[in-house]
């Protein structure tokens, strides 16, 4: 639980920012984290001695974490998109405050290829593009005089790190942030994995009581045994300490323990996806001669949840249904180097669309996002970058196992996240390589064994039969009927197929959509060219409206999760309105704009009333007999039209039509509906342009 209470305490010219929560209940904080964000210098390119703590960055960029070099060219779909090193340099000042302390330094993520140098001293090196990391610093930090931190970054193709080609831009770059900790010597370790050091499993419930397993990762940073001791402390979301214990620890010299202890709470509120989703908080102490020297704070949802072959998700007992949208991170002129403001706005508008549930494609996402779920009570399926093409190489295969818990152990605590993914589209017919069955068979063992309470499964292509699909504890299959292949109306008679053709194993729907531009349209709706320029909105709604009639009535499906909820980056594309842009997102790039098929989804996920006007956008006309499609959750809706009443209607499933006929010139178009005595309305103008006796218009 976070408290808005800070402290400061200045140590040269950095900042540490005390307390993230607690803080009340200590006399001082005994874990400081400090914020590196700020001040910053970077250069685009190789420079060969920039790891050494005298070079001469002056000349740089100044800029401030998070940040990418490819916000421009990695979005715009020309021959520009630079993929290649950069650097990152900062002074951290003179830290005699931290004499006798740890300090780690612990990025959010950088990608994809990361070496940190501390004063001319290669700290470590980081694979991989978007799970957090930690290096300790404490040997070779400078008591005295400036201490300089370099960061080389490398966004290239590596051999050995997925994803080695996928259908969105890789955005290089520090693009999440860093910071300081400065910790005891004995202390709860960021180094497993730059996790919490934290785990919380839930191992048991009943109608009164639930049992959570509290393994915790010590590091003595001392020369001796010593015996110490872990303060467990359990609020309620009122803030209420409901539970608190103390367990002896034994810790060897200079060594990591893991030590494991059970809990029990009486009367537990269980989290109940966005009905309730509850959550409590949980202090874990470090204490040594009975005073505190670390303490970590984590969420604690209580749920039981599994899938079940014909009733799909089962939550607590109770079926729920999961529909939802996938969602990637990147924004306009921003790529990936996001704040928590642009998060908050992304969950904001998946969850004013109703969605229960969240794809985060496909790749680990921030930890906020998780966090966002945990509090909103969207179920979440989180996997690593495991995308189109594998190699057959050990390098490969550990780099895999390497990135999967990072993904597991950084989030093992969120109570949104039910699925651990593993792969996506790795089949695809279009993008060989190597038989990826047996590796897949691998991560789905070690998911299991890093955290046996939550599913694993993953996103399929063609071949479905494909035994590397087939590995996990469910499935889900990617299908673009009406876009890439078929007809829309296919989907109903693949569900039913897919799902007869597999017995054992519960099939979902991972990706569906279409691409929509709000600048084109068309009416009636004509399927366009998947890879042309024209890409009607209309067509875009009509696709989703089938898609969503055939699977709401088909519960078997397990996951239903619409291609996405967010227009985003794919350099490589030449396609609709946009270069470099993939443009099937509900939303559009700058979330400035709600498609019409938005509004489909939101008549039927949601409870908030409204109405919209479908084809608002499509203000000149050249045709005066056309219909008015109206999308609404409300149960009667009105049209007028330039002032005239054409009636009400009785919606039939969230849809109204009325005939009408354009007038020349200015045609003024509003709804409105009543719902519990309140007025909600839509309106648009439209301009009919008929041609002329001579032929112009």
């Amino acid at each position: 639980m976070m408290r808005s209470d800070l402290r400061t305490l200045r140590i040269g010219c950095v900042t540490l920012v005390l307390g993230v929560a607690g803080l009340a209940r200590a006399e001082d904080a005994v874990r400081r984290v400090v914020d590196v964000n700020a001040g910053w210098r970077f250069h685009k390119g190789d420079v060969e001695s920039a790891g050494k703590a005298a070079f001469d960055d002056k000349a740089w960029e100044s800029v401030d974490l998070p940040h990418t070099w490819n916000a421009q060219d990695g979005q715009d779909g020309g021959n520009n998109y630079y993929r290649g090193p950069g650097w990152y340099r900062r002074s951290l000042g003179e830290l005699k405050g931290v004499v006798g302390k740890r300090v780690f330094i612990r990025f959010q993520a950088a990608n994809t290829v990361a070496d940190v140098y501390l004063n001319g001293a290669h700290v470590g090196q980081h694979r991989g593009g978007f799970a957090a990391f930690c290096f300790e610093l404490s040997p070779h930090l400078k008591a005295d005089g400036a201490n300089v931190l370099a960061v080389r970054v490398d966004n290239s193709h590596f051999d050995d790190v997925p994803p080695w080609s996928a259908d969105f831009t890789f955005f290089g770059g520090i693009y999440r942030g860093v910071e300081l900790l400065v910790l005891d010597p004995v202390c709860i370790s960021p180094l497993d994995y730059a996790s919490p050091g934290v785990y919380l499993q839930m191992v048991g419930v009943g109608k009164d009581w639930a049992k959570v397993q509290l393994t915790t990762v010590i590091s003595n940073g001392q020369d001796k045994a010593l015996d110490a001791k872990l303060d467990v402390e359990l609020r309620d979301a009122d803030d209420k300490v409901v539970l608190n214990e103390r367990f002896p620890v034994e810790l060897a010299a200079s060594a990591e323990a893991r030590t494991q202890h059970v809990v029990h709470i009486d009367n537990p509120h269980m989290w109940n996806g966005r009905r309730d989703p509850y959550l409590y908080s949980v202090t874990v102490r470090l204490l040594v001669d009975d005073k505190p020297v670390d303490e970590v704070h984590q969420p604690l949802g209580l749920r039981t949840f599994g899938v079940d072959r014909e009733k799909g998700f089962v939550l607590n007992d109770t079926p729920l249904d999961l529909h939802g949208v996938n969602r990637h991170q990147d924004r306009l002129d921003m790529g990936w180097a996001i704040t928590q403001r642009e998060h908050d706005e992304d969950f904001a508008l998946i969850r004013e669309m109703g969605c229960t549930a969240v794809r985060l494609a496909h790749y680990q996402q921030a930890d906020y996002a998780y966090t966002l779920c945990d509090g909103m009570g969207l179920v979440v399926w989180a996997e690593i970058p495991l995308v189109n093409r594998i190699a057959d190489t050990p390098e490969f295969r550990d780099n895999c196992r390497q990135q999967l818990r990072e993904l597991i152990r950084q989030n093992y605590n969120h109570p949104s996240i039910c699925f651990w993914g593993i792969h996506n589209e790795i089949t695809a017919p279009w993008d060989q390589g190597p038989d990826a069955t047996a590796l897949v068979r691998d991560l789905a063992a070690l998911a299991k064994a890093e955290d046996p309470t939550r599913l694993t499964t993953c996103a399929a292509c063609d071949p479905v039969d494909h035994p590397a699909n087939w590995q996990t504890n469910v499935v889900a299959v990617n299908r673009y009927f009406g876009w890439y292949a078929g007809e829309a109306e296919d989907v109903a008679a693949w569900a039913d197929a897919t799902h007869k053709a597999h017995p054992q194993t519960p099939v979902g729907m991972s990706e569906y959509g279409a691409g929509a531009s709000i600048h084109h349209h068309a009416w009636p709706p004509v399927k366009p060219k998947h890879n042309g320029p024209n890409h009607p909105e209309e067509w875009q709604a009509h696709l989703h409206e089938v898609h969503w009639r055939a699977m709401r009535e088909r519960p078997f499906l397990w996951c239903k999760f619409v291609w996405n909820m967010f227009d985003f980056a794919v350099d490589a594309r030449n396609e609709g309105d946009t270069p470099g842009r993939n443009d099937k997102g509900l939303v559009t790039y700058d979330r400035k704009t709600k498609k019409d098929a938005f509004y489909w989804y939101k008549a039927n996920w949601s409870d908030e009333p409204f109405v919209h006007i479908n084809s608002s956008r499509y203000e000149k006309r050249t045709t005066a007999q056309t219909t008015i499609r109206v999308y609404t959750n409300c149960d009667e809706v009105e049209l007028q039209h330039n002032g005239k009443s054409l009636g009400k209607q009785k919606c039939a499933d969230h849809v109204c039509e009325w005939p009408v006929t354009l007038e020349p010139g200015t045609n003024e178009m509003k709804v409105k509906a009543i719902h519990d005595g309140a007025e909600v309305v839509d309106s648009c103008q439209w301009m009919l342009a008929l041609p002329s006796s001579d032929g112009a218009e």
